[in-house]
């Protein structure tokens, strides 16, 4: 029996699966493009110097103005095809009532951008994927078909890279979690010269941080003010899958869950356990770039993505590609951190 016949269910309720976008809207929110196969970045190197006193007899004093790397990277390239048969328009849609309401042109209509939309969502995905892998290890490794793994090291420093173990995890109680955020926004500010305000964690990292007795008197003190903690986070959009907690000092608390299918098909959290990611939203300058499409129809030129769709004509088949070049860049790498909290 054909499910999807024009005679079988009254409706299907799908589970939405919206793709998360949240360290991409938060830390990488700028786009770049660029008409060549490689993507070209600049790394700061910047240091807080001052301005020297010398007599005004005396010549000026030549000051280091500070130097940057200059990167380049030719991403690996996405292809997302779908194939429709001449059998779509036959078969009645999702949610559509039995014995069919649409003429066979308005399901294939439908059948096509309903693929489009999940086109769309899977890149998003997989840019998301990269600005968690970014955020968490100050790297991405790209790898893929026809495509060597390659790692692409933004030169985070490696303090901003940490594990907590023994008597310093966050499950020991007379740990103060607040006091580390506070140790770790200065290293951040250290090594970047920008103020991180923003924390995200994984459910888990969030129950331990919460139940932490410091963090509930903290709470207590704090109560009444514009320093307050929710317990009960609550979800700001039903499209995201990020959860505002609230704020303690300028720390602004988030709490972020996700899952994603990999390409070997296995189920993979987003963040892991215990996950703590410290940075500045804007300090950080994430930019998503994208490289040039390989395509004559796209001419070449850079774009987010570009779909086409064609006919082959024996047998009947409709083919629905998407493609697209993108790299997830954090311009200023050391503004961000992250830490397992044991």
């Amino acid at each position: 029996m054909d499910i999807f016949s024009t005679q079988v269910l009254a409706k299907v309720v799908e589970r939405l699966h919206t793709p998360p976008s949240f360290l991409l809207d938060t830390f990488f929110p700028n786009v770049q493009t660029s008409d060549k196969e490689e993507i070209f970045f600049d790394i700061t190197d910047s240091k807080p110097h001052i301005s020297p006193f010398v007599s005004p007899l005396l010549p000026g004093k030549v000051v280091d103005g500070g130097g940057y790397q200059t990167k380049s990277f030719k991403p690996a390239y996405v292809k997302d095809k779908r194939r429709f048969d001449a059998n779509i328009p036959y078969k009645r849609v999702a949610g559509e009532v039995i014995g069919g309401s649409l003429s066979p042109n308005q399901r294939y209509e439908r059948a096509l951008a309903t693929h489009l939309k999940d086109q769309l969502e899977n890149l998003t995905r997989r840019e998301e994927v990269m600005a968690a892998e970014i955020l968490r290890t100050g790297k991405v490794i790209v790898s893929g078909d026809g495509y060597p793994a390659q790692t692409v090291d933004f030169g985070r420093d490696e303090e901003l890279t940490k594990a907590l173990t023994g008597s310093a995890t966050w499950e020991n109680s007379n740990v103060n979690p607040v006091n580390d955020l506070e140790d770790w926004a200065i290293t951040v500010q250290d090594k970047s010269g920008v103020v991180a305000k923003t924390v995200v964690m994984d459910p888990q990292a969030w129950k331990i941080f919460r139940s932490n007795p410091i963090v509930q008197k903290y709470l207590d003190i704090r109560r009444g003010t514009n320093n307050t903690i929710n317990i009960d986070p609550h979800i700001i959009s039903e499209s995201e899958k990020a959860r505002y907690a609230g704020s303690i000092g300028d720390f602004s608390i988030w709490v972020y869950n996700d899952t994603y299918i990999d390409d070997n098909g296995t189920t993979c959290k987003l963040l892991p356990n215990k996950t703590v990611i410290l940075g500045s939203r804007d300090g950080l300058e994430g930019t998503r770039c994208y490289g040039a499409i390989h395509d004559e129809k796209a001419n070449w030129t850079a774009y987010r993505y570009f779909t086409k769709s064609w006919v082959e004509e024996d047998p009947s088949v409709r083919w629905l590609l998407l493609q697209s070049a993108p790299l997830v860049v954090p311009y200023r790498p050391n503004a961000s951190m992250f830490v397992n909290i044991g």
